[in-house]
């Protein structure tokens, strides 16, 4: 495995920074009794949300430790750590929330800055087993902060997600979809930029056109489908849930 080709870490770390500030000016805006209200993901209120944040950047603050010098450190204990992690911090008021947030992404600021162009090769290993260079730390936080911006609720959508986030992700989810087996198989058309996508080996049927985000909205659980049409007015298709 190898560094995807066009891999930039200073103008990627400048991005996640960018949709950091925007998560941070919208939690910024909750009171207490707001950060009880629940997000967009079950059983999960912003607070949730908000600790799940700032959990993931302590994580990915460590397994880029681990690709500078070499010495394992795991992103978390354990899948259930975290999960403990993430219900124990919910129940804060909203500036500690903030706080914890702003803190535990400077931290992770800190540590990819001091990340040598070397060090983005190194495999490293992700809690749930996955092993890929650490290059996908970088493209994951990006991930985690703009997707979990829309799961608050709060006014941000997936419309507003950069058009090459969301052009590279509608990308990889397709990918991630073709290669399991609890997937239909449809085609998908990208109707802003004419891209059209296959999930399933030649696939033809169900055609599903619409807006790359709203495609991805769709494809990642954060919409039921608003803005996109199957072919023939057939039913959108039943997805599994993936992110």
């Amino acid at each position: 495995m190898t560094v995807e080709h066009g891999f930039m870490p200073a103008v990627l770390l400048d991005q996640i920074v960018a949709a950091t500030e925007q998560v941070l000016d919208t939690a910024a805006r909750f009171s207490n009794a707001d950060v009880r209200e629940p997000s967009l993901l079950a059983g999960w209120s912003r607070g949730h949300v908000l600790t799940h944040l700032a959990r993931n950047a302590d994580g990915g603050s460590r397994l880029l430790v681990w690709a500078r010098t070499g010495v394992e450190t795991p992103e978390y204990p354990s899948m259930e750590a975290r999960a403990k992690q993430i219900e124990a911090g919910a129940s804060r008021g909203s500036v500690e929330l903030v706080a914890d947030v702003r803190d535990s992404a400077a931290q992770f600021a800190a540590e990819y800055a001091r990340m040598p162009a070397s060090a983005w090769e190194r495999v490293i290993r992700w809690t749930g087993g996955q092993a890929h260079p650490a290059a996908r730390a970088a493209d994951s936080r990006l991930c985690e902060v703009l997707v979990h911006h829309v799961d608050l609720r709060a006014g941000y959508t997936p419309e507003q997600w950069p058009a090459d986030f969301t052009r590279d992700m509608l990308s990889r989810v397709v990918r991630a979809f073709a290669s399991r087996s609890d997937v239909s198989t449809m085609r998908l058309h990208a109707t802003d930029s004419d891209a059209w996508y296959e999930v399933g080996a030649a696939a033809r049927e169900p055609v599903v056109h619409g807006s790359q985000s709203s495609l991805l909205a769709w494809l990642m659980g954060r919409s039921e489908g608003v803005g996109l049409a199957a072919q023939g007015d057939k039913a959108l298709p039943e997805l599994p849930f993936l992110y």
